[in-house]
């Protein structure tokens, strides 16, 4: 479904991706973890298109010169090329770090923003799943988005990006600030939504305890590299991999 080859970025003369690969069946979740500044959010910033945005606005800055390279091909078609509105109406959809959400429009008016690429019935038939899966949200959603808790926020973040119809989500750091109960619960309504909807879901994240159970598949990101790589059973087997993200 969604393959990525060779991924390599470079700001200026610094290396922020260097040769990263990764593929994502339909259905599955994916897990990208790593450090802070391991490469997590412009991997994810390159394969939703933003950082073909994020490259042109600097050329027209004069600011830093950004440079991509790689394949990405999605539904066995190359889009490295496509803006990031042509890949969303495509299907793929950035949850981005920290939340963004518009913090004087309400939960309902947050959502009702996310579903520009929806039909009238879709984005109903999709706010009345949002309610169901973050029931908290139902009960707020008159309430300011500056007024929401930073769980409160996150969901209403993912919720936001499944009212644009995503059949590939991108999840970036979902559950940075969290509590551990909140980032657990979070994890489930990940896995969930992958069950209920079918929804392809790649979720970068620095938290692997929460995540690591419920991918099929993951990455370990050092440094803009893909370091270590495997089924979820793999992974957590690895010992490296057990102490740097599990303390054992």
């Amino acid at each position: 479904m969604f393959e990525a080859q060779g991924l390599m970025v470079f700001y200026e003369n610094m290396l922020a991706l260097n040769n990263v690969s990764l593929s994502c069946g339909e259905g599955q979740i994916i897990g990208v973890f790593g450090a802070n500044s391991a490469g997590k959010s412009t991997l994810m910033y390159t394969l939703s298109g933003i950082m073909l945005d994020i490259a042109r606005k600097e050329e027209m800055a004069g600011g830093e010169r950004i440079t991509i390279r790689g394949s990405i091909r999605y539904q066995g078609r190359e889009i490295m090329e496509h803006k990031p509105a042509q890949r969303a109406r495509a299907g793929i959809i950035l949850c981005p770090e920290r939340r963004r959400i518009f913090p004087e429009s309400s939960v309902l008016e947050n959502l009702k923003i996310g579903a520009y690429l929806a039909s009238r019935q879709q984005a109903r038939e999709t706010l009345e799943y949002v309610f169901r899966i973050f029931p908290p949200l139902a009960r707020i959603k008159n309430r300011l988005g500056g007024f929401l808790s930073g769980g409160e926020q996150q969901m209403l973040a993912i919720g936001r990006a499944l009212m644009a119809q995503p059949r590939l989500l991108l999840l970036d750091e979902p559950l940075l600030g969290l509590s551990p109960a909140i980032q657990y619960w979070l994890a489930k309504a990940i896995r969930e939504i992958r069950d209920q909807r079918g929804t392809s879901i790649i979720v970068a994240e620095q938290y692997a305890r929460p995540i690591m159970p419920i991918i099929d598949y993951g990455y370990i990101l050092e440094n803009g590299s893909a370091v270590v790589e495997g089924t979820r059973e793999e992974l957590m087997d690895n010992p490296d991999v057990r102490a740097a993200y599990f303390g054992t």
